[in-house]
């Protein structure tokens, strides 16, 4: 028998002798087909080896593999071969099987709710009887007032017309034109289907809201479509589509439009029309650049541009004021711009482009600026005045050609995230790069402190303060007698306003002038002082007036002019007795528990006015004066920011702010309790706690009912306390590093907005199968815990994997 053959009779082995059949390992059957060809067993389809064998054209799948048997099996008696006959699996559905699809009940329940369900069904075509639905159907005319009456649920007058239709995830490549009779809808999904176009009369759903066509095969939108005056989301990512019709700047209400994963070359002139807009998601497509107009999106928080063609982002993109979140990783990006304007922006990811540096301006002007990711480029030194964006928390310059790593890293007091691997960095050793951020910070920190020590060389450092001990720069400037010789041309640099107050785009030297100003008044008669603070004030105060003349606070300010001009001591004038050495070797007012004189910038009334915010960090301060809060409630400071010091407790006058802090962060301290009075703060919305000493939290905690994220993180907590289960409006609990032992599932399951729990590196060691019905949580952080279950492996493939698993172990 030719080797080659293929064999199709099902009864060829009935024509094997009897005695030439033993069993089988490689086939797992009953038979040993050892003098048999190859192609007579292994094309039979119920032998496992089937597929090896018609690849290698009957060549044996057991080959030399076969293990010989020392003996055979009692010979048995074989059974009739059942003669298989092959059913395909799909049919084509016909349009009889879909209509069923809409069953009584789930019509009835949409005549209630106005809400219709229909998605994963399988099906082809869209049931005719769902265009009817707004209408009454037959059995409810035929009824009597009085049968109506009896079984009232079922009337007219309580059908509820149909707003919103799921029919995603099915198999329909074409929509009936009678969806125009489903004109209540504001929601419609179509998403995950074969739809290859949308018929005209989908424009006449003028109440639609919300429209997903995501996940088909479009190539274009009905021109129509562009008219509809109340869409405010599009979705049509995952399609074909080559280009964006110039008429969507028609939808002048749209606040989301998602178009990523498409073919898209270009966006159309006219789009920065679209100026409700929030969130603009381009990510995967073929943009080589950006219309000039995309900037007059003056609402745009989002901007999504991830794996194009980009050359170059917009030179004004400070336009965009609003912008928080800006994607364009995986581009041909070579220079950043500067960011001028866009204050707002908290994250930006420009990975896997070609950018050789970072711009000192954008480092000026992005105050905000929380995650910062520049891994895969080709930067080759860091600027600085990386030390301005005192809000990082997170910094990636992986694989770039970074040699040297400015000390001025170590005064971001939150930075708790620096990647650097990648680098050929020559300057610190790898042992030390390979401990992490905060080994790193440290090695920097001691290095600029060394640096003081024995040249000055914080005189170049860009930032007032480092992690070095509070004020590099302060033991410098103690030993000068008279101000150096290049102050002066320091001082007039061409963009730099004569007011220190004034703002500039030379903050870096700004900022040195203003240090070696206040060290040098130190020095100066009363009088000189005097003058000095005089006229800070008065010119800021007479500028401010020219703007707003009329606000009854300017009164306030006239009454410290007056006293500032009498050569009255006050809070901005301080007198020459009042000012003492620290421990540090600088100068300190007494009632400022013992803070630099450079640092009373932070709460300089005009400073906490504009920013809101009321920040001083690596200090050391142990506490904070009462007035200090006073000061920034007149001023209607929201953000309170003492991270890095050496805070024991809150201090107690943060109660002047209760009504006031919308952010408290107090992290990086000593603080082993919170006292009671944290209940009083009626608008926090984000508290952080993080690394300190903190045992439990009071009762009290539990009325935050507007604090939507808690960090907690690094503590000495070993349960979650019980104050945490009442906080309805939770959203994000961080707990990792503690010693938590157990989970309170009961406790969580009161938190109905819960989405982040994060319990890394706790003690937890069993983990209740009934924490997977808390569906609400999408975001699920066990890994460093000693509990066996739920593996190590289900713990990397994330939180869907973990909920399942442990829903599948709840005891029935």
């Amino acid at each position: 028998m030719d080797g080659h053959m293929m064999i199709n009779n099902e009864n060829f082995l009935d024509s094997i002798p009897f005695d030439e059949c033993v069993n089988s390992i490689d086939c797992g059957g009953d038979y040993n087909l050892d003098s048999v060809p190859a192609s007579g067993c292994y094309n039979q389809y119920h032998c496992p080896c089937e597929m090896n064998a018609r690849q290698n054209l009957g060549t044996s799948c057991a080959g030399a593999s076969r293990i010989p048997r020392a003996a055979a099996r009692p010979r048995q008696s074989l059974s009739p071969r059942i003669n298989y006959a092959f059913q395909p699996v799909f049919h084509e559905r016909t349009s009889k099987e879909d209509d069923t699809l809409l069953t009584d009940t789930l019509w009835k329940l949409a005549r209630k709710t106005g809400t219709l369900n229909l998605t994963n069904k399988g099906m082809a075509r869209v049931p005719e009887r769902l265009f009817d639905i707004n209408e009454a159907d037959a059995d409810t005319k035929k009824r009597t007032l009085e049968q109506l009456s009896i079984n009232e649920e079922d009337a007219w007058w309580n059908q509820v017309p149909l707003n919103n239709l799921d029919l995603s995830s099915n198999a329909l490549t074409h929509i009936s034109p009678k969806i125009e009779n489903l004109s209540t809808l504001t929601v419609l999904q179509l998403h995950d289907n074969a739809l290859v176009e949308l018929p005209p009369q989908i424009s006449k759903l003028e109440k639609l809201v919300r429209l997903n066509l995501s996940h088909n095969k479009l190539k274009e939108l009905p021109p129509d479509l562009y008219s509809l005056p109340e869409l405010r989301h599009l979705n049509i990512s995952h399609n074909e589509f080559e280009e964006l019709n110039p008429d969507i700047s028609n939808l002048h209400m749209l606040e989301f439009l998602d178009a990523g994963n498409n073919n898209i070359n270009s966006l159309p002139g006219g789009i920065g029309f679209l100026v409700r807009l929030t969130a603009l998601l381009l990510a995967n497509n073929h943009i080589k650049e950006l219309p000039p107009d995309i900037v007059y999106m003056r609402s745009l928080q989002k901007l999504d541009l991830m794996k194009n063609d980009l050359v170059a982002l917009p030179e004004d993109m400070g336009l965009l004021r609003k912008l928080q979140f800006l994607y364009v990783q995986h581009n041909d990006i070579k220079e950043l711009p500067s960011f001028d304007g866009n204050e707002m922006l908290s994250e930006l990811h420009a990975s896997n482009n070609y950018i050789d540096h970072v711009p000192k301006e954008l480092c000026e002007n992005l105050p905000h600026l929380k995650i910062l990711d520049l891994r895969d480029n080709k930067i080759t030194q860091l600027p600085d005045e990386v030390c301005l964006l005192r809000n990082l928390n997170r910094l990636d310059i992986t694989n770039n050609s970074i040699s040297v790593l400015p000390v001025t890293l170590s005064t971001l007091a939150h930075l708790i995230s620096l990647q650097v691997d990648g680098n050929p960095i020559k300057t610190i050793r790898r042992d030390i790069l390979q401990c992490g951020t905060a080994r790193i910070l440290k090695t920097l920190h001691d290095r600029a402190q060394a640096k003081e020590r024995t040249d000055g060389g914080a005189d170049d450092l860009p930032c007032s303060s480092s992690a070095a001990g509070s004020q590099l720069s302060m033991q410098k400037q103690q030993q000068q007698q008279q101000l150096p010789a290049n102050m002066t041309d320091n001082y007039q640099q061409p963009n730099c306003a004569q007011s220190p107050f004034m703002r500039c785009h030379c903050r870096c030297q700004c900022q040195h002038f203003m240090q070696h100003q206040q060290q040098h008044l130190l020095q100066q008669q009363p009088e000189q002082r005097y003058a000095f603070y005089y006229q800070q004030f008065a010119e800021k105060y007479e500028q401010e007036q020219q703007q707003q003349p009329h606000q009854p606070h300017h009164h306030q300010q006239q009454q410290q002019l007056d006293q500032l001009q009498f050569g009255q001591a006050n809070q901005y004038a301080p007198q020459p007795q009042m000012i003492y050495r620290n421990s540090h070797g600088g100068h300190y007012m007494p009632g400022y528990s013992g803070m630099p004189v450079s640092q009373l910038d932070a709460f300089n009334p005009y400073k906490l006015r504009h920013s809101r915010t009321l920040a001083v960090n690596l200090e050391g301060l142990t506490d904070v004066p009462a007035h200090v809060f006073e000061l920034a409630s007149e001023e209607k400071v929201h953000v309170v920011d003492f991270a890095r010091n050496h805070l024991s407790t809150l201090p107690k006058g943060l109660q002047h702010m209760s009504d006031l802090v919308t952010e408290l962060v107090l992290s990086h301290n000593v603080i082993n309790n919170v006292p009671p009075f944290i209940s009083q703060f009626t608008r926090i919305t984000f508290l952080n706690l993080s690394n300190n000493l903190i045992k439990d939290l009071p009762q009290e905690f539990g009325l935050l009912n507007t604090l939507r994220e808690l960090n907690i993180a690094n503590n000495r907590f070993e349960a979650l306390p019980n104050a945490l289960y009442e906080l309805q409006g939770l959203e994000i609990l961080i707990a990792s590093d503690n010693q938590i032992k157990a989970l309170n599932v009961a406790g969580l399951q009161n938190l109905p907005r819960l989405s982040t729990l994060d319990l890394r590196n706790n003690n937890i060691e069993h983990v209740p199968p009934t924490l997977g019905n808390l569906t609400n949580i999408t975001h699920l952080e066990l890994v460093g815990n000693p509990f066996r279950q739920p593996r190590h492996q289900i713990l990397m493939k994330g939180t869907d994997s973990i909920m399942s698993y442990l829903r599948d172990r709840i005891p029935t």
